[in-house]
């Protein structure tokens, strides 16, 4: 936490992240298109995945500011933001490492464990995040990590149904 930049612009500045993410989001979709066997008619759902990506990046920001403001953590918003922003990377790695792995053809037992333990190893590290950046109780933080967690299925329910049409 003392090497974030915990100002405004660096909380803005910070969103680079998603731009360091986006090659290992896209191949993540390609991974996921593939085993799905659909190639014909990618342009819609790449445009609904696309737009899904910035909504993800943008809209948990901005729904917990308010969240936190109300416990009297508004002045550390922007640190928890950078936080929020840079172990995004951290968990992209994560996933793209187990996707590699998974396409390289690991017993699906073994799959099905990694799988799990980089689910459980990207919730912990957002809660351990929030905790670290805000300042606030283990339950603080975990209502936090839900409302992600909610927002993202939210984006992945409206992301499918662009696609569709």
């Amino acid at each position: 936490m003392a090497l974030m930049e915990s100002s405004p612009a660096g909380a803005l500045r910070s969103f680079v992240a998603a731009a360091i993410c986006l090659p290992a989001f896209l191949g993540l979709r390609l991974f996921s298109w593939s085993a799905l066997g659909g190639e014909d008619g990618l342009l819609r759902p790449l445009a609904a995945e696309l737009t899904g990506y910035v909504y993800g990046w943008v809209l948990f920001a901005l729904v917990c500011l308010p969240v936190i403001a109300g416990w009297g953590r508004a002045a550390l918003w922007p640190r928890f933001l950078v936080a929020w922003n840079w172990i995004s990377v951290v968990q992209y790695l994560a996933q793209i490492l187990l996707a590699l792995l998974l396409l390289a053809g690991l017993p699906t037992l073994l799959g099905q464990g990694l799988t799990l333990a980089v689910v459980g190893y990207s919730l912990w590290l957002e809660w351990f995040m929030a905790r670290a950046a805000l300042g606030i109780s283990g339950g603080r933080a975990v209502g936090l990590v839900a409302l992600d967690v909610a927002l993202g299925l939210f984006i992945a329910s409206f992301v499918q149904r662009l696609s569709l049409g």
